[in-house]
């Protein structure tokens, strides 16, 4: 009899441990776009951004923890803040193309965050064109 009652109560406290986590609140953050084409610019202007702007559509605050670029040529600027639900904030990168190549990149940005899906990922991309010159070095060397 006391391990039938001992069985009982453990599976009381599993239902309830189920029941609260099923009815546990989580942020969720929503973005206009997760992929931005910063476009074409010259190596006389390496330096460009892209601004990811998004929206906490759940029901608890929002946190992100960490954000982590992919390379060394990128930076992130993000709010380190806690976000309300409904609220708003925006994810600035930064892409420093200085010393690169010439040609078209594809880069990404890692964010950890306190949602249910605690990772993402949001990717930014454009062209970096040669001037006149260096196009015709890179010609000859063809």
């Amino acid at each position: 009899m006391k391990r039938f009652l001992f069985s009982l109560s453990l599976l009381m406290m599993l239902v309830f441990a189920v029941n609260a986590q099923a009815k546990k609140k989580y942020p969720v953050i929503k973005f206009d776009k997760t992929t931005v084409d910063i476009g074409t610019f010259s190596v006389d202007q390496p330096v460009q951004t892209a601004t990811f702007h998004f929206r906490n559509v759940g029901d608890a605050k929002l946190v992100i923890n960490y954000a982590r670029a992919s390379c060394g040529c990128t930076s992130v600027d993000y709010p380190k803040d806690f976000i309300s639900p409904g609220g708003e904030g925006k994810i600035v990168v930064t892409y420093d193309g200085s010393g690169k190549y010439p040609g078209h990149f594809r880069r990404y940005v890692q964010l950890f965050t306190n949602c249910k899906e605690d990772f993402m990922r949001l990717y930014f991309e454009g062209d970096m064109k040669a001037t006149a010159r260096e196009q015709k070095v890179l010609d000859e060397q063809k």
